[in-house]
């Protein structure tokens, strides 16, 4: 009765348009009074959820990447990328697919980055004749790949709910399927241009000078050496190399570029501290729903279900992926771990799966779902920021979307794809 009322609530207050952390924190303080567990335990439950050291990483990098699109970097990364691939037909997709994933290593939020690189692509590519949803599908798509390139909010969250997996390594792990996912997604964006005849008004554009471009962004992409350096070398922690990427991009925009100024900083930290308000919110409100979910042992009955249903190892994993797609088409990455994860987490470990790598696995259907139909968070930002509809963006994104299940499963089939970059790291 209780666990029904849970879930039930939970779902209609999706279904009538209440916001997500407020459906989770409302849902899991109805059940917890209604089982008698004391009301006095939600703020509690609000508070631990956030009282963790690592997650002030979040609003570290938030800045940074607000810091990094303001200083003009993702402008001098799309001029490399031009360099790089060149004029005419499906090539400014294909720059687009580029500039995310650089732009990836700078900030690790999905919308964010689809946001960044929808302002410099978008009106390019419109003027080059392509379709104002097959752009939303494109960005969308390639912004969704940033989620596993450190350094990323996800990442960050599975690192913090599940100690075994710490935050160094989960960044090294992600990176091989992060760019095999942003290398993969060039494909399908290149057929489609190809096969539609799309960007050819532009082709007639000289290819800007390789060295020269590459001058002008080796700043910005120095960032990503800065943080996984000094990861690696132990200089600092992830909650450390996020300040320093603050700094560093305060750095580049006030001194170098002096494309900031001083009355910038202050749009700019409101910004940050907006979006890093909505990201700990849902974390804060999701950890009553998890809090109720553990304390009315809802969890244990389902883990061992899925693992004594017959299915064994592969048909649990194949389940599990299949569930992952629908409930992320649905759900944003954070609520998606902090209600499932204490399911997931005893499953992973009855089959003995590396939880690194399971990390990862999770965080690419994560990726699968931002810029899925009908709640794909990425998909939204692109099509608003570009003007269309997101029902006009499924005859677009279904070819991406096909990429990177092809993807997730390399990855499952070859888990050193995601575990090899944390050994030579000695993570």
């Amino acid at each position: 009765m209780i666990t029904a009322l849970l879930f039930g609530s939970f779902l209609v207050m999706m279904v009538l348009g209440v916001p997500i952390a407020a459906a989770l924190g409302l849902a899991g303080t109805a059940s917890i009074a209604f089982a008698q567990l004391g009301v006095i335990s939600v703020p509690t439950s609000v508070y631990t959820g956030i009282a963790k050291y690592p997650l002030l990483t979040i609003p570290m990098f938030v800045l940074a990447g607000t810091i990094f699109d303001r200083s003009g970097v993702a402008q001098k990364l799309v001029r490399f990328a031009t360099a790089i691939v060149g004029q005419g037909k499906g090539a400014l997709a294909v720059i687009a697919v580029v500039v995310a994933m650089m732009m990836g290593g700078i900030s690790g939020s999905g919308p964010a980055i689809a946001a960044a690189v929808c302002g410099v692509m978008a009106p390019s590519m419109i003027r080059a004749g392509y379709p104002r949803p097959y752009i939303a599908s494109v960005v969308a798509a390639a912004a969704a790949t940033d989620i596993l390139i450190p350094p990323s909010v996800a990442l960050i969250i599975y690192s913090v709910l599940v100690p075994a997996a710490p935050t160094t390594s989960m960044f090294a792990a992600g990176i091989i399927p992060g760019t095999l996912a942003g290398l993969a997604l060039i494909v399908p964006v290149y057929w489609l241009a190809r096969k539609h005849n799309l960007g050819v008004k532009l082709s007639h554009e000289p290819r800007p000078p390789f060295w020269r471009s590459l001058w002008d962004a080796s700043l910005g992409l120095f960032a990503k050496v800065i943080i996984l350096g000094g990861l690696r070398l132990g200089i600092f922690t992830p909650t450390e190399a996020a300040v320093i990427a603050v700094a560093y991009g305060l750095l580049l925009g006030m001194v170098v570029y002096r494309t900031i100024k001083v009355s910038d900083l202050r749009s700019m930290l409101v910004e940050a501290a907006e979006i890093s308000a909505i990201i700990l919110t849902v974390i804060a409100l999701a950890s009553v729903f998890g809090w109720a979910l553990s304390t009315l042992s809802v969890i244990d009955p389902i883990a061992d279900a899925i693992i004594h249903s017959g299915l064994g190892e592969h048909g649990v994993l194949a389940l599990l992926v299949v569930l992952l797609t629908i409930v992320g088409t649905f759900l944003d990455g954070i609520s998606i771990f902090i209600i499932l994860l204490p399911l997931l987490i005893p499953i992973a470990q009855a089959y003995n799966w590396d939880l690194t790598w399971f990390g990862v696995i999770l965080t690419l259907m994560i990726a699968v779902g931002q810029f899925t139909p009908p709640m794909a968070v990425n998909l939204m930002v692109a099509c608003r920021m570009t003007g269309c509809s997101m029902e006009s963006t499924i005859r677009w994104v279904i070819w991406p979307l096909v990429t990177m299940l092809l993807v997730v499963v390399a990855v499952i089939v070859w888990p050193d794809l995601a575990l090899w970059m944390p050994r030579q790291m000695g993570f």
